[in-house]
C-alpha cells in the first residue's frame, strides 16, 4: 500500500470497525446510515487493500481473524485519535460547554448521580447532560457515550476507570415487621425464619454470604414472599412490611435516616453478587474534553464529600 494510499480506505477501517464491535453488517450498517451490502463491500475493499482476510463469516455469526484482531485494535486507535481530534476546540477552550452524555444503572442513576448533576447543571451553565439510564454494560465508544457509570468488582480493561464510591449492600426491615416475629436476628442462620426479599436474578441470589471480621464466614438459603431484581422495588416490599431486603446502602439511606428501617445483621458484612465499587469509565486519551473532566471533577467530589458524612453516622443494628 502506498505512502498515502491509505486515506482512501479510511472509511472502509471505520465499516469494519463497527461490524466487528458489533458481529454483524446489518447492526453495523444500522449505525452507520448504509445498508448491509454496502457495509459487506467496504469491508471487502478493506481486505483486498491490506491482502488479508479479517473476518471469518458464517451463516451464524462474524469472527476476526488473526490479521483481523490486529486490524482491530489499530483502526480503534484511530477512530479514538479521530474522536480526539475533534475535541480539540474544547481542549483550548477557556470555558467548558457542550453536551455531555453519561450513562448509569437506573438506581445508581436516579439516587445518586441526579442530585448531584442537578447541582453541576446550576454550576456550569454552558454543559448540558444527557443522562441514559440503562441496567446494562453500555458501550462508550461504539454508543456514542461521554462517561459511563459501572458498579463492579473490576472495571474492564481499555477504558480510564475512576473510583466514585463503594457500593455496599445491607439488609433492613421495618422496626413494624421485626416486632411481629419473636424471632430475634442476632446470626445469619437466624434469617431462615424470617421472610427475606432477595433478587432472582441468577440461580444463587437467594444464597446469602456474611463475614464477621476476624471470626466467621455464613451462608444461608433464605427464602421470601417477594422477589425483584430491583433494589428499590425490594425497599418498597421492605417497607410495606413484607420482610427483610437486601438493598445497596444508596437505596436505603433515605428511609434509615427517617427510621422507617432498620439495619439487620449491622455487625455482619453483607457479601452480595452485586458489591464493589461505582467506576466512572471513559474512552483513554492523552487529554479529556473540559465538559467531561468538569462533571467527573464535580461528582468524585460530591460522591466523596457523602461518602464521607455517611461513614460519620453511627450504624444503627436490630
Amino acid at each position: 500500500m502506498g505512502t498515502n494510499s491509505f486515506l482512501k480506505v479510511l472509511p472502509e477501517m471505520v465499516t469494519f470497525l463497527r461490524v466487528a464491535e458489533l458481529g454483524s453488517f446489518s447492526a453495523a450498517a444500522d449505525l452507520l446510515g448504509m445498508t448491509p451490502s454496502a457495509a459487506s463491500r467496504q469491508v471487502k475493499r478493506l481486505e483486498k487493500e491490506i491482502g488479508v482476510q479479517l473476518l471469518q463469516r458464517t451463516t451464524r455469526q462474524l469472527r476476526l481473524t488473526e490479521p483481523g484482531a490486529e486490524a482491530f485494535a489499530r483502526c480503534r486507535e484511530l477512530v479514538l485519535a479521530a474522536q480526539g481530534a475533534m475535541e480539540i476546540g474544547q481542549q483550548f477552550s477557556s470555558k467548558p460547554s457542550g453536551l455531555v452524555r453519561i450513562s448509569a444503572p437506573k438506581a445508581f442513576a436516579r439516587r445518586v448521580l441526579h442530585p448531584h448533576i442537578l447541582g453541576f447543571l446550576q454550576r456550569y451553565p454552558d454543559v448540558d447532560v444527557q443522562l441514559i439510564v440503562a441496567d446494562r454494560d453500555v458501550d462508550a465508544i461504539r454508543e456514542g457515550v461521554d462517561l459511563v457509570v459501572r458498579l463492579t468488582t473490576e472495571p474492564p480493561e481499555g477504558l480510564v476507570a475512576r473510583k466514585l464510591m463503594a457500593v455496599e449492600h445491607i439488609l433492613c426491615a421495618t422496626p413494624a415487621y421485626l416486632a411481629r416475629h419473636a424471632t430475634a436476628i442476632a446470626h445469619p442462620n437466624d434469617l431462615l425464619a424470617h421472610s427475606c426479599l432477595s433478587l432472582g436474578e441468577h440461580e444463587r441470589d437467594n444464597h446469602w454470604r456474611f463475614r464477621k471480621s476476624g471470626e466467621e464466614d455464613a451462608e444461608v438459603v433464605v427464602r421470601g414472599r417477594y422477589i425483584s431484581n430491583h433494589s428499590e422495588v425490594r425497599l418498597e416490599g421492605a417497607l410495606a412490611d413484607l420482610g427483610i431486603a437486601c438493598v445497596p446502602v444508596f437505596m436505603a439511606r433515605d428511609a434509615l435516616d427517617a427510621g422507617s428501617v432498620v439495619r439487620v445483621l449491622a455487625d455482619w458484612e453483607f457479601q452480595g453478587n452485586y458489591h464493589g465499587h461505582a467506576y466512572i469509565l471513559y474512552p483513554p486519551s492523552r487529554f479529556i474534553a473540559p465538559k467531561c473532566k468538569v462533571l467527573v471533577d464535580h461528582l468524585l467530589g460530591a460522591l466523596s464529600a457523602s461518602s464521607s458524612a455517611a461513614r460519620a453516622q453511627p450504624r444503627a443494628g436490630s
